[in-house]
């Protein structure tokens, strides 16, 4: 099966039915990903057809839990960013988001800034500074993936949301411990399973918001 192949039977499973062109913008990245990779060690993961999996469908299976008033036309910033996950592929498939990459390690940005030219996207912003001094109420939604325990996400990252806005946690399996330690005014809003095409492990995505 071509990676072609395998993105389109992915997206399927996850109910995208999105146009030629951008099924190709997520397969550039995942090249572009690749090369980089070779020499400045962005991701452990050096198969493209893993990357498939465990980058691309991993990133765009919370559109599948993500309520649509929470997407369209909102701003929302992947803190952690690394290679440019989850940012990336959701900024592909959802032009209409305005998304922030928030990246300190400047070898990271600098493959988030060369990803947003060849790919196009006019709708990423990058920002390589550390997540705790950005300025206050920028963003409607922050999410993260693998980038530290809830309590900790919420200390550095929850200064960042506007009035009413969530964190959005993707997760293994469900971190009961880590929920029970959210300091104080933060609460879990759902914790919703996700279904990753391909991939036999459990994922989920921890919703946080005030109180």
């Amino acid at each position: 099966m071509t990676l072609a192949q395998q993105l389109h039977v992915g997206l399927a499973a996850l109910g995208l039915d999105l146009p030629a062109a951008m099924q190709s913008k997520l397969l550039g990245y995942v090249v572009l990903l690749s090369k980089w990779n070779r020499t400045y060690n962005l991701t452990a993961i050096r198969d493209e057809s893993e990357m498939v999996t465990q980058h691309l469908l991993d990133s765009l299976s919370v559109l599948s839990v993500v309520q649509e008033s929470a997407l369209a036309g909102r701003r929302w910033a992947d803190v952690g960013s690394g290679a440019g996950l989850p940012g990336i592929p959701l900024a592909i498939v959802r032009p209409d988001l305005d998304m922030t990459l928030i990246e300190a390690v400047a070898k990271k940005s600098a493959f988030q800034r060369q990803a947003k030219i060849e790919l196009a996207l006019s709708n990423i912003d990058v920002v390589s500074r550390r997540v705790e001094e950005m300025p206050d109420g920028l963003f409607d939604a922050v999410i993260s993936r693998a980038f530290a325990e809830l309590a900790d996400f919420v200390d550095l990252a929850g200064h960042l949301l506007a009035q009413n806005g969530r964190l959005y946690a993707m997760k293994g399996l469900v971190p009961e411990g880590e929920m029970n330690r959210l300091p104080r005014g933060w609460a879990v809003l759902d914790c919703a399973r996700l279904s990753v095409p391909g991939l036999d492990a459990q994922r989920h995505l921890i919703v946080l918001e005030r109180v």
